[in-house]
């Protein structure tokens, strides 16, 4: 059981929200309740109040608890925003320089993912995300990164709710086999992409993890098969690693001049 720090409404509301997005699964009013010592009449309250507001949403056909929609879009909108700041940015040039490919950032919303930022340093010639753009889960590398770090039964089970749409000839669309790879995925630590989601382009990703190493969101490139095939991939991770480190470290960090225009 923890105690919050204050007991104001705003402060309650908070760790309200701050419990239900740390869990695995589902939670009770009376689990809330309890995990933050709240009068029961109380939490009832708030959870209805962040419910009414989208922040919170009853898990469908019980009345447990589990983030909301609205909660999910703002989040995204933060970490989109955390990495559009002038120094996040910079490391993102500094990849993409080094590597000499488009980088992008990526983050899971409503089930797809989002692309919140990315750096272009040449001329487009394949599969270029752009900020605001989605895509799948199951056919990304950011997508199988999110995916595989699931535990096994979430794992499972979004696998098995998602509509595993063919894209191209190597779209994985069995369910077994794309648990499969995302077992890999998960001993690996980072993902790949062949030709998944557009033919002739290959891809792959690595986490941004908070201190408490949990996802924030991923940090891959994509590239045509005819200048870089799927084996080769394997020598950008290295570099990308190095930089999802460095933005990991100033992820939580304000910059300094306070800028967020990194254009």
């Amino acid at each position: 059981m923890q105690q919050s720090n204050s007991d104001g409404p705003l402060d309650r509301a908070f760790a309200i929200v701050g419990h239900v997005a740390g869990q695995v699964r589902a939670v009770s009013v009376a689990e809330i309740a309890n995990a933050l010592a709240l009068p029961l009449p109380t939490a009832h309250r708030l959870i209805g109040n962040l419910e009414q507001r989208g922040l919170l949403q009853k898990a469908l056909g019980t009345k447990r608890y589990v983030v909301g929609n609205q909660l999910v879009t703002l989040s995204a909108k933060v970490i989109g925003a955390a990495f559009r700041t002038t120094r996040r940015h910079a490391v993102l040039r500094a990849v993409a320089a080094e590597i000499g490919e488009q980088c992008e950032i990526g983050v899971v919303r409503d089930n797809v993912v989002a692309y919140v930022d990315s750096v272009r340093v040449s001329q487009p010639q394949g599969l270029q995300f752009n900020p605001g753009e989605a895509a799948p889960l199951h056919c990304t590398s950011t997508g199988k990164i999110y995916m595989s770090r699931l535990p096994e039964r979430a794992r499972e089970k979004l696998c098995r709710a998602l509509t595993l749409t063919r894209y191209t000839e190597t779209t994985i669309i069995d369910v077994e086999n794309l648990m499969k790879v995302l077992d890999e995925t998960r001993k690996r630590g980072w993902a790949k992409t062949n030709e998944e989601y557009v033919r002739g382009v290959v891809g792959c990703a690595v986490p941004i993890v908070s201190p408490d190493r949990e996802l924030i969101a991923c940090l891959g490139v994509s590239v045509p098969v005819a200048r870089v095939s799927f084996a080769e991939l394997d020598r950008f991770i290295a570099p990308l690693q190095k930089a999802a480190a460095l933005l990991s470290e100033t992820i939580l960090q304000a910059d300094e001049d306070g800028a967020s225009d990194a254009s």
